[in-house]
């Protein structure tokens, strides 16, 4: 532990414009809208007269109501087959998403898997279990509030991430349980545009895991260069991070949050950005006094037995004041301890924009490895390769 030395204004924001600019431009920010159109005559800003502006889209929306006009709101999901959830012409842009699911599998938001595809790409922009998407690294559900992500009561999955298109979209989940999924029930809003502006960037979302990380435990090592890092996202292009999602299982005692978050962009081979601590990148301090805290740009929603071996944390962080720009590529890491000396085991969720085309995604791992469970870590300076 560190013994020694936390929406509504995404929301807001989506109306302040009309249409896909007002939905990017909110990543910007209050100060940088307000310089970017000034006041009216009136000496109001546009986010101010936001509910009274008009806008210029059809609003649209996707879900699975009772076609028959009853009340089978949903639809079954069969091992191994996939649901359509949207698909769309363009341009337009999806503005929220909304999922419940009703599972006899207990580790069904591992095992359902969303994919996301933009203008008819082949590769998926978005390929992430279900739950880890919303925030639900470990497979658990729990209630939280942030600016883009919340989980209402009961089980009610929400996501606010603005995602434009200029030719079609394609939302699909895919079973990889062994249980059928009795319920999906999805609601999917959504605009259609007269046309995107021309710097409007992609969404996509990357899962990653590395369970256990490579770790050691005894000499103390230094770390310049992020060799040995975490990886939460790599990409090639021109865009923007706008955050994490993170989940923990402690296969070590103690706390797992002194590992440094290390920015590279643009093929540095030196990071960019260097941060003091896992706690601190995720705007909390002192390993969080291992408590849970969810704001709307950063907290740490979830715990359980947070120092020991088999604690489990859930935590998230938006860059919203300023997201992460890169011009051709970007690499984005943290350490897993103090100089990556711990073996815990990492579950994590990259959220960005950028330009197409995007870089081909990692393999997603096996049902079985996502499953979060303890591992031993053997005692000795050896470094623990999973």
């Amino acid at each position: 532990m560190k013994n020694e030395k936390t929406v509504g204004v995404p929301r807001r924001k989506l109306l302040a414009l009309g249409g896909a600019s007002a939905g990017l431009a909110a990543l910007g920010g209050r100060q940088a809208l307000a310089s970017a159109n000034g006041p009216d005559t009136n000496g109001l800003y546009p986010q101010e007269l936001s509910l009274a502006l008009l806008r210029n889209y059809r609003t649209a929306k996707a879900s699975s109501y009772d076609r028959t006009g009853g009340n089978a709101d949903y639809r079954a999901l069969q091992p191994g087959k996939t649901l359509t959830l949207l698909r769309t012409s363009g341009p337009g842009m999806v503005s929220h998403i909304w999922f419940t699911i009703a599972s006899p599998d207990e580790q069904h938001l591992k095992k359902l898997i969303l994919r996301m595809f933009w203008d008819g790409e082949a590769s998926p922009s978005v390929e992430t279990p279900v739950g880890d998407f919303f925030g639900l690294s470990l497979g658990e559900y729990f209630l939280y509030q942030s600016a883009l992500l919340t989980v209402a009561p009961l089980k009610a999955l929400n996501a606010y991430f603005p995602m434009p298109f200029r030719r079609s979209a394609e939302i699909t989940v895919t079973s990889e349980s062994e249980q059928p999924v009795e319920a999906f029930y999805w609601n999917i809003d959504y605009q259609t545009l007269p046309a995107l502006p021309e710097h409007a960037a992609y969404f996509h979302a990357q899962y990653r895991q590395a369970a256990p990380c490579p770790g050691w435990k005894t000499a103390e090592e230094k770390n310049l260069d992020g060799k040995d890092n975490y990886v939460f996202m790599e990409a090639t292009g021109r865009g923007h991070l706008v955050g994490v999602t993170q989940g923990v299982v402690l296969n070590q005692d103690g706390w797992w949050g002194e590992g440094d978050d290390m920015l590279f962009i643009d093929g540095s081979a030196m990071p960019v950005t260097n941060g003091t601590g896992s706690e601190d990148y995720y705007n909390g301090a002192w390993d969080f006094g291992g408590k849970e805290f969810h704001y709307p740009y950063n907290g740490a929603p979830y715990t359980s037995n947070p120092f020991s071996i088999g604690g489990r944390w859930c935590v998230y962080r938006w860059h919203l004041d300023a997201p992460l720009r890169f011009e051709s590529s970007a690499r984005f890491t943290i350490e897993h301890g103090t100089g990556n000396n711990r073996s815990d085991n990492f579950y994590s969720v990259a959220y960005w924009y950028q330009t197409e085309p995007h870089a081909e995604f990692p393999p997603l791992p096996p049902v079985r490895a996502r499953i979060p469970k303890v591992f031993a870590v053997p005692d000795g300076a050896a470094r623990l390769v999973p």
